[in-house]
């Protein structure tokens, strides 16, 4: 078998946009969508920059986090699957060696980012500052059993919102319907909000919305 380890996602290769990380009370993981990149998806934690929070925007090898689309079967789209979840986690890490506590650390994406910050919460659930979904669900085909979360852990009220066009291409509204189902089941508090005629894209409504929950954080 080929070697993959040189080309899995780097842990390293992060910006950070906003406050700095020392300086902030409250940090977001936003992760970019497929053929996308640090770059890109910045712009949008620029518009969604509140005073002292912090943006840790992570990079995918390839600009893909995972090479099959999000319903292909799990093992389809591993060893990049488990790679990138493990890429959310050292940030995640890395904010709380900062000082600051899971309460106030935000998972947020779009597309393929959104799939797996939604995917990253639903293994490892625990009291987040608030889960993002721009037009994503939760990885895996309906079919399949979803991983189990660990005996116990539990979203414990975390905000999650999940914001998708009813036409989107990508994202099945099923499986967006499916996802709030499982993160509520979780000991989310989903907020889903599917918009009719939108496409692949996120709208000003779901801006506002991920701020209003940003903004609670700092």
């Amino acid at each position: 078998m080929a070697d993959l380890s040189a080309s899995l996602h780097d842990p390293t290769r992060v910006h950070v946009v906003g406050t700095p990380l020392a300086r902030a009370r409250a940090a977001v993981i936003l992760l970019h969508g497929r053929g996308g990149s640090a770059d890109d998806i910045a712009s949008l934690a620029t518009v969604l920059g509140i005073d002292r929070l912090a943006f840790l925007v992570p990079e995918a090898t390839g600009h893909t986090w995972y090479p099959q689309r999000f319903i292909a079967p799990l093992a389809a789209n591993e060893p990049w699957l488990g790679s990138a979840l493990g890429v959310v986690a050292s940030l995640v890490t890395q904010a709380t060696a900062a000082r600051i506590p899971q309460s106030r650390i935000a998972l947020a994406g779009f597309s393929q980012g959104a799939c797996l910050a939604l995917e990253f919460a639903a293994r490892t659930p625990a009291r987040y500052g608030a889960v993002i979904g721009f037009s994503g669900g939760l990885i895996g085909p309906p079919d399949e059993p979803r991983p189990a979360a660990p005996a116990g852990a539990s979203l414990a009220g975390t905000p999650v919102f999940l914001g998708c066009g009813d036409i989107d291409g990508h994202i099945p509204v099923a499986s967006v319907e499916a996802s709030a189902t499982v993160l509520r089941g979780l000991g989310g508090t989903v907020d889903l909000r599917l918009y009719p005629n939108m496409g692949h894209t996120i709208n000003q409504d779901e801006i506002d919305a991920a701020r209003t929950l940003l903004a609670g954080l700092v």
